[in-house]
């Protein structure tokens, strides 16, 4: 629209002509917006509020009289509030350039001050603090012509040809290539460690795989041969099982023989033996019948020929005394005593050849011997009583 204007968001529209600005400014200050600016009336220029940047290389004596070549980088820029704009407007509105002019040359100044009250050890080592020192001092500085500093970079310093800073860094190198070198010796270690274990691993899976191998190989050769020995293993199982079945079949036929043996031979012979053995008892038992019967025969026969005979015997004893000399006492009752003593000794001896009829006597003699001797006797008696005379028979 006619005489409407609007800053752009880095710059401040500053407007001349008319009503002054806040605090007697020469001009009015706006941002952020625009404005209806009449034309011929009023004039309107542009300040930036952009970053800017000045370059600063200057030779600075330390205090211990080295100069040391120190080179800086400023970054600066017109600040947000109304006097800053205000400030930096009077300045440098008709040649915006003398900004980075004029900043080096005070940073410069600042720089060779500030250096020159330092030894080139802090400086070398303490760059920070430098930098914080040169702002600090050129703060109020900038803040007079409306700038400020965002910050203050040391980029190089160097000494030149003096060859100080190389002295002083000299142990610092020595150390770092010790270290370097430590570090190299060690990081050559862990590599040839590392290519050790990579190897063993190597060896070590290379021996598994072997073992594998070879377990797998015994396996499959294991298997062959229990394929190839299936065959023969089985024929030889089927053997064992027809040579134990044969083993089986001629234990039953020998014990089936066996029994046909002792049923045949042996059972007959047992059988034959105990008809033998009874035969030969049943004959014994004959026999011995047989013999007692006899004997019981000769008793009887024996027994009825000493009675027969007794008679004859009480006679013979009776006639033996006829012709002895023999004195009765009493009479006729003494004649019938010795009549009967002869009775009584005819009954003793039938009865002493009756208990002898079974046996031998206790000196040795059958009993038909002992019967024979008995009688013997007795005709001896008889012959004595003949001879001696009278015997008074008891």
């Amino acid at each position: 629209m006619f005489g409407y204007r609007v800053p752009a968001p880095d710059e401040a529209m500053l407007i001349s002509g008319g009503r002054r600005g806040l605090g007697g400014a020469p001009f009015r200050v706006v941002t952020g917006h625009g404005k209806f600016v009449l034309p011929v009336f009023r004039k309107v220029r542009f300040l930036t509020l952009s970053m800017c940047e000045s370059e600063v290389t200057e030779t600075c004596v330390t205090r211990q009289g080295i100069a040391l070549h120190v080179r800086a980088v400023i970054a600066f820029k017109v600040g947000n509030d109304h006097e800053s704009i205000i400030n930096a407007g009077q300045r440098f509105l008709s040649d915006q350039e003398q900004m980075s002019v004029l900043t080096g040359r005070i940073f410069a100044g600042h720089l060779r001050a500030i250096i020159g009250s330092m030894t080139v050890e802090e400086i070398v080592t303490e760059r920070q603090k430098l930098a914080a020192e040169v702002l600090d001092t050129s703060k109020t500085e900038m803040a007079k012509i409306g700038l400020i500093v965002d910050s203050l970079q040391i980029q190089s310093i160097d000494d030149g040809d003096t060859g100080y800073i190389d002295a002083m860094s000299a142990p610092h190198k020595a150390a770092i290539q010790r270290q370097a070198q430590i570090a190299q010796a060690q990081a050559t270690q862990a590599a040839v460690e590392a290519e050790q274990a990579a190897a063993r691993k190597q060896a070590e899976y290379a021996r598994q795989t072997a073992i594998v191998k070879a377990e797998y190989s015994a396996e499959v050769d294991r298997a062959q041969a229990e394929s190839a020995q299936a065959g023969p293993l089985a024929q030889a199982h089927a053997q064992q099982e027809v040579l134990a079945a044969q083993t089986e079949l001629a234990q039953r036929q020998a014990k089936l023989r066996q029994q046909q043996l002792v049923a045949e031979v042996v059972k007959p012979a047992e059988a034959e033996a105990e008809r033998v053995r009874i035969l030969a008892a049943a004959e014994a038992q004959r026999m011995k019948i047989q013999a007692e019967a006899a004997a019981s025969y000769d008793r009887v026969a024996l027994d009825r020929m000493l009675i027969d005979q007794l008679p004859q015997i009480v006679k013979e004893a009776a006639g033996g005394l006829a012709g002895a000399n023999v004195n009765v006492l009493n009479g006729a009752d003494g004649l019938g005593e010795i009549a009967a003593g002869l009775v009584s000794q005819g009954l003793t001896i039938l009865d002493s050849v009756r208990q002898n009829l079974g046996g031998q006597d206790s000196d040795g003699h059958r009993p038909d011997e002992r019967k024979g001797s008995d009688l013997l006797q007795l005709h001896a008696a008889k012959d004595r009583k003949s001879d001696d005379g009278p015997v008074n028979v008891d």
